[in-house]
C-alpha cells in the first residue's frame, strides 16, 4: 500500500490561515477530489472541522480522524489516536492500494518526521500569501519528481500553479 499526501502550497510555504485555505482554486479542488476519490483520507480534527459542515465527512472516502480527545466523535468517521494508528487501521480493515494524508500542518509535518509518506501530490501556487500553517522544508534530493499538470490563471481559477508528484528515492 503506498501512503500518500496530499497537499497545496504557496510559494512562501503557506497552507492555511486561522484553520483555513485562503486560496479557491476549483482546479485544483478537482484534481483532489478525482485523486482521493474511493481512498481512506487521514486527517487532523481540526482539518476535518475545517470542511464545510456540508461536506463532511468527505464522500466516497474513509474519512479516518487523528486527534488526542479520547472522547472525540464525529458521524461517519473513523476516530483514533496517532499516525501510526490510523496507518495501522487502513492496513488491517480496509482494501486499498493507496492512502491519502490530507493535513493539516502538524499532521504533515509528523508523518514526514516519522518517514512515513512514499509519494506527495504538491500543488505548488505561483503566489504568496499571509497565513499562520506552513507546510515543513523537505528533503528535495529524496525525491523524485513529475509535473502531472500545469494551469494559469484564468476566470475561475486567480493564480498559477502547477501539481508535481513527488516519490521517494529508496
Amino acid at each position: 500500500m503506498i501512503i500518500s499526501l496530499i497537499v497545496a502550497i504557496a510559494k512562501n510555504r503557506v497552507i492555511g490561515k486561522n484553520n483555513q485555505l485562503i486560496w479557491h482554486l476549483p482546479k485544483d479542488m478537482k484534481f483532489f477530489m478525482e485523486t482521493t476519490i474511493h481512498h481512506p483520507v487521514i486527517m487532523g480534527r481540526k482539518n476535518f472541522e475545517s470542511i464545510p459542515e456540508k461536506y463532511r465527512p468527505l464522500k466516497n472516502r474513509n474519512n479516518i480522524i487523528i486527534t488526542r480527545n479520547e472522547n472525540y466523535t464525529a458521524e461517519g468517521c473513523i476516530i483514533v489516536h496517532s499516525i501510526e494508528e490510523s496507518i495501522e487501521y487502513v492496513k488491517k480493515n480496509l482494501k486499498t492500494n493507496e492512502l491519502f494524508i490530507i493535513g493539516g500542518g502538524e499532521i504533515y509535518k509528523k508523518c514526514l518526521e516519522i518517514n512515513v509518506v512514499d509519494r506527495m501530490y504538491i500543488t505548488h501556487i505561483e503566489t504568496a500569501f499571509s497565513g499562520d500553517t506552513f507546510f515543513p522544508e523537505i528533503e528535495e534530493e529524496k525525491w523524485s519528481t513529475e509535473v502531472i499538470m500545469t494551469n494559469f490563471k484564468d476566470d475561475k481559477n486567480p493564480h498559477d500553479f502547477s501539481i508535481v508528484r513527488y516519490n521517494k528515492i529508496d
